[in-house]
Parts: structure tokens; C-alpha cells; sequence
């Protein structure tokens, strides 16, 4: 594997860390979950024989650090992040951005912020709970999950989390591993990192993003360049169904990518050659 140029971008209230492979046209992965720049390096180098792929650490997480450790989290000031990378590494130039989970919510944001900087976007079962006709309930699961994180901390927390992702009437114990889950050597070793970042990411990030609502008036003006995909074993989950609802509300057909939520970390070679294909357009 090529190792890739590491820098450093000042933005309002943090400092970025970003990683920078290839060459040709820009592709920026924004990622999602705990995930840094490190969720993309099973996918990174494949990309980068075809386009300059820039991946970072979101704000307060792993190498990007806050100015203020107990700053509030907001999509569009991680949007904003997004756009700084853009305007750094392809100034003048649209450019093809992807987003895994909250990271998608980002790119969602990004999109209908800064449109003439965008080339194609293309999201990966971003949780905006807020499109679905039962938003109220789940509004209800995010207050639930930071209760819990007050009065109980961060494993309670992430068990309720858990359950009110689930799919619907699957009563399998959160806790229990997927039989048929292994994780690639890679992945597996950023698992401290993950832990890491868990605090941050269930006390600032979840109550911010997964209460976020879309413009989607704005959004269906933008669709002819914006791809909704969605996990081929994560139906009826929340984000699943969330970028579904989504997708039909604009008009758009729904794409499926390998694995689940996480397909990027369980299937980075076929996630990688789809995304690939996605980002020239339609598939």
C-alpha cells in the first residue's frame, strides 16, 4: 500500500487531520460512525489509481482536534469541514464526494450548501430519522440513548442504541456477534481507535445528526447528481430505512451495496469497485 501525504487544514473551532492519495479528480470521503480517515483505507488505494482521494478525521475525533473539547456538534458546521477540504485540494474544481452514516448526513448538507462545488455525491444509508413517518419515535430513542449516557454511561447508552437501530421484530441480543461477521486484519486493528472515539461520537454526534432534517425541496433540485444507497443486508434497520424513504421522496431509485451498515468495513473490495462506478454515475 502507497502511503499517503498526511496534512493539517485550520477550520473554525478545530484543526483537520487529512490523508491525500492519487491522482486526477478529487473524490473526498467523509466518514461516519466513530471512523476516520482509517475507515476508508480498504477502498482509499483502489481509488486513488483513478482520482486524488483525500480522507480525514472529523472534527474531535482521532487526530482532528477541537479548540474547545466541549464544543456542541452541528451537521452544518461538519458540512463546512467538507467544504474547507474541497476548496483546499480542488479549488475551482467540482469534485465526487462520498459519506458513510453520519458522514452522509455531512455530504447530504454539503450538497445543498455549496452545489456548484459538487460534481456527484453519493450517500451511504445516512440515518435522517427525521423523513420517515415515525420520526417522533425515534426522536424519542435519541433522548432516550442521552439519558442513558448521563445516568448510567457509555455501555448502557450504546446497548439502547443499538436495539432501536434494529430491525424490525429481530429480537437477537445487541451484544451477540454475528456468527458470520469477520472482520478484515485491517479493521480489526482500529478497533481501539473506535472505542476512542465512542464517547464522542454517542454524546455529541448522534443527538445532532440523527436529529437532522434534510432540505429535501432543495435536495430534489440537486437529485440528477446525488446517488442514495443503501445496505443489501441491513433492511428494515433504521438507516436503511431512512435512505430509503429518502430516495423515494426525491424520485430516485434506491442503490444496494454489499454487506450491511458497516459494508465498508466487512466488503471493502466489492463496496470499493460499486462506489467506483457510482461515482461515474447512474448503475
Amino acid at each position: 500500500m502507497t502511503s499517503p501525504t498526511l496534512g493539517s487544514l485550520r477550520v473554525n473551532g478545530a484543526t483537520l487531520h487529512y490523508e491525500v492519495r492519487g491522482q486526477g479528480p478529487l473524490v473526498l470521503l467523509i466518514p461516519g460512525g466513530t471512523g476516520g480517515a482509517a475507515s476508508f483505507d480498504g477502498i482509499a488505494e483502489d481509488l486513488a489509481a483513478e482520482y486524488t482521494v483525500a480522507t480525514y478525521d472529523p472534527r474531535g475525533m482521532s487526530r482532528s482536534t477541537l479548540n474547545d473539547p466541549d464544543a456542541e456538534q452541528r451537521v452544518a458546521e461538519h458540512a463546512d469541514d467538507a467544504f474547507r477540504m474541497l476548496e483546499l485540494l480542488s479549488p475551482g474544481e467540482p469534485a465526487l464526494v462520498f459519506g458513510a452514516s453520519s458522514g452522509a448526513i455531512a455530504a447530504l448538507h454539503l450538497l445543498t450548501a455549496h452545489p456548484e462545488r459538487i460534481a456527484r455525491v453519493v450517500v451511504h444509508e445516512p440515518p435522517v430519522g427525521e423523513v420517515l413517518p415515525d420520526g417522533a419515535e425515534h426522536r424519542a430513542l435519541i433522548a432516550h440513548v442521552q439519558d442513558t449516557f448521563r445516568t448510567q454511561g457509555l455501555m448502557p447508552a450504546m446497548a439502547v442504541f443499538a436495539a432501536g437501530l434494529k430491525k424490525d421484530g429481530d429480537t437477537t441480543e445487541t451484544t451477540e456477534p454475528k456468527a458470520d461477521l469477520e472482520l478484515p486484519p485491517q479493521a480489526a486493528a482500529r478497533a481501539e481507535q473506535t472505542m476512542a472515539n465512542l464517547s464522542y461520537f454517542v454524546g455529541r454526534i448522534v443527538p445532532s445528526f440523527m436529529t437532522y432534517a434534510p432540505d429535501i425541496r432543495r435536495l430534489e433540485g440537486l437529485s440528477d447528481r446525488l446517488l442514495i444507497a443503501g445496505g443489501q443486508d441491513s433492511r428494515g434497520e433504521l438507516p436503511y430505512r431512512s435512505a430509503a424513504f429518502l430516495a423515494e421522496r426525491l424520485g430516485t431509485e434506491l442503490q444496494h451495496f454489499p454487506g450491511g451498515h458497516i459494508g465498508l468495513t466487512t466488503h471493502p473490495a466489492e463496496f470499493g469497485e460499486l462506489l467506483r462506478k457510482a461515482l461515474r454515475g447512474p448503475i
